[in-house]
């Protein structure tokens, strides 16, 4: 199993934006992520977060991933519009929708979304903060 946790934020919202992710295969970490977006929204850096995050698997594992993989992000928003539960509004966000949707055709035939509580997130969410703070650099 491929475990892999997102999150992304920003500071003012939109402000200085991270993203962060970390990559498990079973329990050994293999992969973390930790960028800079510029001023951006919260939603923003939450699916580059995910894009970036699943762009760095099918680099590690190969295309198509033929393991299950299992997101865990806290964003509930994400969460709900990656399952198709809640519609993308957001004409920014339908676009990152989109290309993430177009990935997972691709490369991931076998992968879940799931809702976490933030402390359950804590490591992406501090590459996410690690990044925002490079903004004040």
């Amino acid at each position: 199993m491929i475990t892999i946790f997102t999150d992304g934020g920003a500071r003012g919202n939109p402000g200085p934006a991270g993203s962060g992710a970390v990559i498990y295969d079973g329990p050994k970490k293999v992969a973390e992520i930790s960028k800079y977006l510029g001023v951006q929204t919260n939603n923003f850096a939450e699916y580059e977060a995910l894009l970036l995050a699943l762009q760095k698997t099918i680099e590690l594992f190969g295309s198509p991933v033929e393991r299950s993989v299992e997101v865990k992000m806290d964003s509930e928003l994400i969460v709900k519009q990656m399952n198709g539960e809640y519609k993308v509004k957001h004409p920014m966000l339908k676009e990152k929708h989109t290309r993430a949707k177009l990935t997972i055709a691709q490369a991931f035939p076998r992968i879940v979304f799931r809702h976490v509580r933030r402390e359950e997130n804590a490591e992406a969410d501090q590459l996410a903060n690690d990044a925002m703070d490079r903004s004040y650099r």
